[in-house]
């Protein structure tokens, strides 16, 4: 079947450089500092992160460029519009569409418990800026974040609407002036801080053994502690990461240019997702081992280990502010791209301005978010129970299924056409018959882990 021309959008990146970047801040979240650190301290370090890198390789990069194409293949602004344009030209079934309603409904959710996650990351810069840890005994800190979370109006509150709204209004000043501008912005600050954290915490744990001890730990691998949980996890966090399933990348994908490498570009934004996440266990890891914390304190490690090995070192409070600051931008540039695919479709079914489906929009995630603001069981059924482990990987499954063996063969061409096509023929074998047997065995995983496996034990 011969591929049928459509005319693109008017919305587009204004350049490669500006797509990396906010592509590459759609990746670079909380998913790297706060869950990355926690699964590699609970995953066996350095074999975790073998698992890891090669997930990234042969699933991640995969689903990635798939779901770019999809994107900048079809004639819509939003992953669903672009799927059901696809699916058409293609003479398949628009069922193959759910892939992009399953990964917008994760990113909807995802995005509404974020804002609590980011909220909390928010309540913790004034306590550093202000001094609030230092000298206190460790055991008080390591208290603090469990006394916030009890009392979640007066101290998470203000910061989850703060947040909810900048959000809201990056997206609603649209794709070049919102969510592009503050890539572009605020990324270069996000590398600057992390590589001069990372920096500090090894240049000041040196004495003590902590670098040494956290380089063990992370590039040192004990094949032993490789096994069948820790592959899971590695597979789950490597796709959490990256942001595949979750309907972005397509988003992303239909402002895309023509004249940029999708396959280049797949490598790009995993490479340096990677890199980032590996540089933050190096901010990490030397202050908590340096300290003998327990590193393998899963999510406490963000929100109670370090700010206990920060709160009497020298220079602390500053490193503290920084550090959680740095939080503070991973965080807005995910989220922004966590409520971009919603807005897209509100904005393309409605026929409203990208404007007023963002605030309406933003409204609506704010609203479902303050169910996990004021519901730690709610919190944790649409991280760990429904987004996670069934919606993303499910959205993944079916996209990959879709590009590989559905989608009409001109138009997978015409993607991949120009430089880097060797590349995209490379990662197409992937495509067609690594990443759905993986992201096959994640959903089932997942749900068997979650919901089945509890039922029999």
């Amino acid at each position: 079947m011969a591929s049928i021309p459509v005319e693109r959008g008017t919305a587009q990146w204004s350049s490669r450089f500006a797509f990396i970047m906010a592509a590459v801040g759609s990746s670079v979240g909380l998913g790297n500092l706060w869950r990355f650190s926690a699964e590699l301290g609970t995953n066996g370090g350095a074999a975790f992160l073998i698992v890891y890198i090669a997930c990234i390789v042969f699933v991640g990069i995969p689903v990635l460029m798939s779901e770019y194409i999809i994107g900048r293949a079809g004639n819509a602004a939003s992953a669903v519009g672009s799927n059901d344009d696809l699916a058409v030209r293609s003479g398949v079934s628009k069922v193959w569409s759910s892939g992009a309603w399953f990964g917008m409904l994760a990113s909807f959710l995802i995005v509404s418990f974020y804002c609590v996650v980011a909220a909390w990351v928010l309540a913790y810069i004034p306590k550093f800026v202000f001094g609030t840890f230092n000298g206190m005994p460790a055991a008080e800190v390591s208290q603090q974040f469990g006394i916030m979370l009890d009392n979640p109006t007066t101290q998470v509150l203000p910061w989850f609407l703060f947040f909810g709204l900048v959000t809201s209004w990056l997206v609603a000043r649209g794709v070049n002036k919102g969510i592009e501008l503050a890539a572009r912005l605020l990324m270069p600050i996000f590398f600057l801080l992390l590589i001069s954290l990372a920096a500090y915490s090894m240049i000041s744990s040196m004495g003590s053994g902590g670098t040494s001890d956290a380089f063990a730990f992370m590039f040192t691998p004990d094949f032993s502690k490789i096994n069948f949980q820790v592959a899971q996890s590695a597979l789950g966090q490597a796709c959490f990461s990256i942001g595949i399933g979750n309907a972005i990348m397509i988003t992303y994908g239909s402002y895309l240019p023509k004249d940029v490498s999708i396959p280049k570009s797949a490598v790009t934004v995993s490479l340096v997702d990677t890199c980032v996440a590996i540089v933050a266990g190096l901010a990490i890891f030397p202050v908590v081992f340096a300290n003998n914390l327990d590193f393998e304190a899963g999510a406490g490690i963000f929100f109670t280990t370090i700010p206990t090995a920060l709160s009497n070192a020298p220079g602390g409070m500053i490193v503290g502010a920084a550090f959680f600051f740095l939080a503070f931008f991973a965080a807005i540039t995910s989220s922004v791209s966590l409520l971009e695919p919603s807005v897209a479709f509100v904005a393309e079914k409605m026929k409203w301005t990208k404007k007023k489906a963002a605030w309406i929009t933003g409204a609506a995630i704010m609203a479902f978010g303050l169910l996990s603001l004021y519901i730690p069981a709610f919190f944790d059924f649409i991280d760990t129970g429904l987004a996670g482990p069934i919606l993303a990987p499910l959205s993944a499954l079916i996209i990959v299924l879709f590009t590989g063996w559905r989608l009409n063969k001109v138009i997978l061409a015409e993607e991949m056409a120009g430089s880097g096509e060797s590349l995209g023929r490379f990662i197409l074998f992937f495509v067609r018959f690594v990443a759905p047997v993986f992201m096959g065995l994640v959903l089932i995983l997942g749900t068997w882990s979650r919901w089945i496996a509890p039922l029999f034990a």
